[in-house]
């Protein structure tokens, strides 16, 4: 493996509501588009002026559109809100599906967060469709996830089946100001008919005990089945495990149990070489940020270390610090400045990267990277 290009999608633009540049997403046109959705704000920290923007490079990287906003976020029960994120799902030909974050943004004073009782502000999803390769989009369009009314953050694009059928990822919080515990748990939900209804779901994780959260959940469709991989995270002793995953082979219906995959960090959703490989993308923050990326030879039982490639090395210091409660934790995750890797294959088996990083937590582009797997 070897990183053959790479460049930046977009630079933060300091003093502006362009500044801190995060959550990105990106998928690859049958005639060779690559679009790239992020979410742009002054700050890192949800805040007023947050909003998703879009671009897109018809050269393989050398230049890209200038960004636009073609997402306005409707009101909710009256309430106002703000898109937090934007994932990308090719459907075939120039058709594309946007999956949208919306976040409560009636009350703006109030963090997403809340410290006192680990809920979080009402978070929804929206779903947006473009016809013609990403240059214009439907008016967002709220998407019902009955039997969960609970703030629902999306974690990754829409999963398409060779069927048509449609899987909807995101995560269970509760409610700003509920006192009762926080039961973490991350769901998948199924849709035949275009994404219009949604009868099936499945949890793809919850811990029984409520100890081990497995969070920003990155399922992948590998050979008709469904494999999961998580940022896992000890609650009890507030610290990171390894990278966790288990499968589903018959979409949900059955699990295997969870194993740990020996790779430590946060992750992108894997991806199946034509060769049979997978390839996992990662953000390694044991000591100094660093986005890796590795093979799999065994349908991701296993991961070598032998031939990982560094994608990026960050100049900071370490970004981990000693946490005791989930407060700490979420603090730490603000001050993040790289992270959150996004994958997709290229024509030619090739893999294109995109992840956030800067020089401090509230100033951070958007950068890209093509690896070759040859």
């Amino acid at each position: 493996m070897k990183v053959t290009d790479q460049g930046v999608v977009f630079t933060g633009i300091e003093g502006t509501n362009n500044q801190s540049c995060t959550f990105p997403s990106i998928c690859v046109m049958p005639r060779g588009r690559w679009l790239c959705a992020f979410r742009s704000a002054p700050m890192k920290i949800p805040s007023e002026g947050q909003h998703v923007l879009l671009t897109w490079s018809d050269d393989e990287g050398k230049t890209w559109t200038k960004p636009f906003a073609p997402f306005t976020p409707p009101k909710i029960d009256g309430k106002t809100g703000l898109f937090r994120a934007a994932y990308l799902t090719p459907l075939g030909g120039q058709k594309l599906l946007s999956a949208l974050c919306w976040v409560d943004h009636s009350n703006s004073a109030l963090p997403f967060f809340n410290e006192e009782t680990e809920g979080l502000l009402d978070t929804r999803v929206f779903f947006s469709w473009s016809d013609d390769g990403g240059e214009t989009w439907s008016e967002p369009r709220l998407v019902d996830t009955s039997p969960y009314n609970v703030p629902t953050p999306i974690t990754g694009p829409v999963l398409l089946f060779p069927d048509g059928e449609l899987v909807l990822q995101f995560e269970l919080n509760k409610h700003y100001f509920d006192l009762s515990v926080w039961r973490h748990a991350s769901v998948l939900m199924f849709s035949r008919d275009g994404g219009n209804t949604w009868p099936r779901h499945t949890l793809a994780s919850s811990d029984p005990e409520n100890r081990v959260f497995y969070w920003d959940q990155r399922p992948s469709i590998v050979k008709g089945s469904i494999l999961d991989v998580f940022w896992t995270f000890d609650r009890g002793k507030s610290v990171y495990l390894n990278l966790h995953a288990r499968q589903t082979t018959d979409r949900g219906t059955t699990w295997s149990e969870l194993w740990d995959i020996g790779i430590p960090g946060q992750p992108s959703a894997p991806q199946l070489l034509p060769d049979g490989r997978l390839v996992l993308c990662y953000v390694d923050r044991t000591d100094v940020p660093i986005i890796k990326i590795r093979a799999s030879m065994d349908s991701g039982k296993t991961w070598s270390s032998n031939d990982e490639l560094i994608i990026f090395n960050a100049d900071s210091g370490s970004q981990t610090e000693v946490k005791n409660n989930m407060q700490d934790t979420w603090r730490e995750m603000g001050k993040f400045s790289i992270g959150l890797p996004a994958s997709t294959l290229l024509p030619g088996g090739d893999v294109l990267i995109v992840y956030y990083a800067g020089p401090e937590t509230d100033v951070t582009g958007v950068h890209w990277s093509h690896v070759s797997l040859k």
